[in-house]
C-alpha cells in the first residue's frame, strides 16, 4: 500500500457554532486515496499484506449494492494485481444486469475494476459468517483471502490505530461515525489517557457496543450517541441533505450521506445544545466514502428530493 501523506487537519468554521468557543477540526482522511478512501485505506492496509504475505491472489469479501467497500476492495485489486469477487446482498441484481451496471454506480466502478460479482438472496447472505456458507464459496471460486463485510478485523482495527498521530494529541475529543465498529475500534486503542472517544453509528439498535468491546482494549475512554441514525443505514432526510449542502457552502470540506454526514449533523447538534464544555478540542475523522454520492443522489432524484450539490 502506498505511503499515505495527504490525512491533513483542517479547522471547521461553522456559522452554527461561530459563538460556541469550541475548537473543531477535520482530520481528512478522504484525501489518503482517489478511490481506497479513508478509513478503507486503513482496514485494507494490513489485510493486503497480510494476503500478499500468504501468496494469494484473490481477495473475496461481501456487500450492498453502493458499499464503499465494495468499490475499495475492487480498486484494491486493480491496484495491487489481485483478482477480486465481491459477495452482492440481494439476487434481483443479477436479474437485468447490464441495466444496473448503468444505474448503479458503484457496481459499475467495481466491475470496470475488474470485480466479479456474486448476487446472493438477503437470506443467504445473513448467512455469510457460517462456515457451510464460507466452503461453498471455496468450492465455487477456489481459494482467495477473506475480508469481512465492512472490512472489520484485527489487521483492519491495527490499521486503524494509525490514523492519529503526534499531531492528533492536543484534542480532548474524537469523533467518528460507525458502522461495523472497527475504525472506532483502533481510535479507542490508540488515544491518549485524557482522551475521549465518541462514535456516531450510522445503524439502528446498540449490538455495536459489544462487537467493539471484542475489538478493544479500553472500557472507559469511549461512548457512543445513538440519536443521529436518521432511521437507520443509508436512511436520509431532507434536513439532513440540506446540513451536508450548507457545511460544503461554508466549509468547503464534501460530507456523504451514509457515514460522515450523520456524524458532523451529530457533532454540531451537541455544540449548539452545549453539550460540550466551552474551550473543549474536538477532532472530527472524515472516513472517505464520497463514492456513494452519485449512488444515492439517484435514488433522491427518483424520489424527487433534494439532493446532495
Amino acid at each position: 500500500m502506498p505511503k499515505i501523506e495527504n490525512s491533513i487537519l483542517q479547522e471547521i468554521h461553522f456559522s452554527d457554532i461561530k459563538q460556541k468557543g469550541i475548537s473543531l477540526f477535520i482530520k481528512r482522511e478522504d484525501l489518503i486515496h482517489p478511490y481506497i478512501s479513508g478509513n478503507k485505506f486503513r482496514k485494507l492496509k494490513y489485510n493486503i499484506l497480510q494476503a500478499q504475505e500468504e501468496g494469494h491472489k484473490t481477495l473475496l469479501t461481501f456487500g450492498g449494492a453502493f458499499s464503499n467497500h465494495i468499490a475499495a476492495v475492487a480498486s484494491v485489486g486493480k491496484e495491487y494485481s489481485f483478482k477480486t469477487i465481491g459477495v452482492i446482498r440481494g439476487d434481483e441484481l443479477q436479474k437485468d444486469f447490464e441495466k444496473i451496471l448503468i444505474s448503479n454506480p458503484t457496481l459499475k466502478f467495481a466491475n470496470e475494476c475488474g470485480m466479479q460479482f456474486k448476487f446472493v438472496s438477503r437470506t443467504d447472505y445473513r448467512l455469510k459468517n457460517s462456515d457451510s456458507f464460507i466452503n461453498n464459496l471455496k468450492n465455487e471460486f477456489g481459494d482467495f483471502y477473506l475480508i469481512p463485510e465492512g472490512g472489520t478485523n484485527k489487521l483492519a482495527v491495527k490499521g486503524c490505530e494509525e490514523i492519529l498521530d503526534n499531531s492528533t494529541e492536543k484534542f480532548n475529543v474524537v469523533c467518528c461515525s460507525i458502522g461495523t465498529g472497527g475504525t472506532i475500534s483502533g481510535l479507542i486503542n490508540s488515544v491518549k489517557e485524557d482522551q475521549k472517544v465518541i462514535g456516531f453509528p450510522a445503524l439502528k439498535g446498540n449490538f455495536l457496543e459489544d462487537e467493539i468491546k471484542k475489538l478493544t482494549s479500553q472500557s472507559n475512554n469511549w461512548k457512543l450517541i445513538n440519536d443521529y441514525h436518521f432511521g437507520g443505514y443509508a436512511k436520509t432526510t431532507e434536513e439532513l441533505i440540506s446540513f451536508i449542502n450548507r457545511f460544503k457552502k461554508e466549509t468547503k470540506i464534501q460530507l456523504d450521506p451514509i457515514y460522515t454526514g450523520k456524524m458532523v449533523f451529530g457533532i454540531i447538534d451537541l455544540i449548539k445544545k452545549n453539550y460540550f464544555n466551552s474551550g473543549t478540542k474536538i477532532l472530527v475523522i472524515h472516513t472517505g466514502g464520497l463514492q456513494a454520492i452519485e449512488g444515492m443522489n439517484t435514488i433522491l432524484k427518483k424520489k424527487n428530493s433534494l439532493i446532495i450539490e
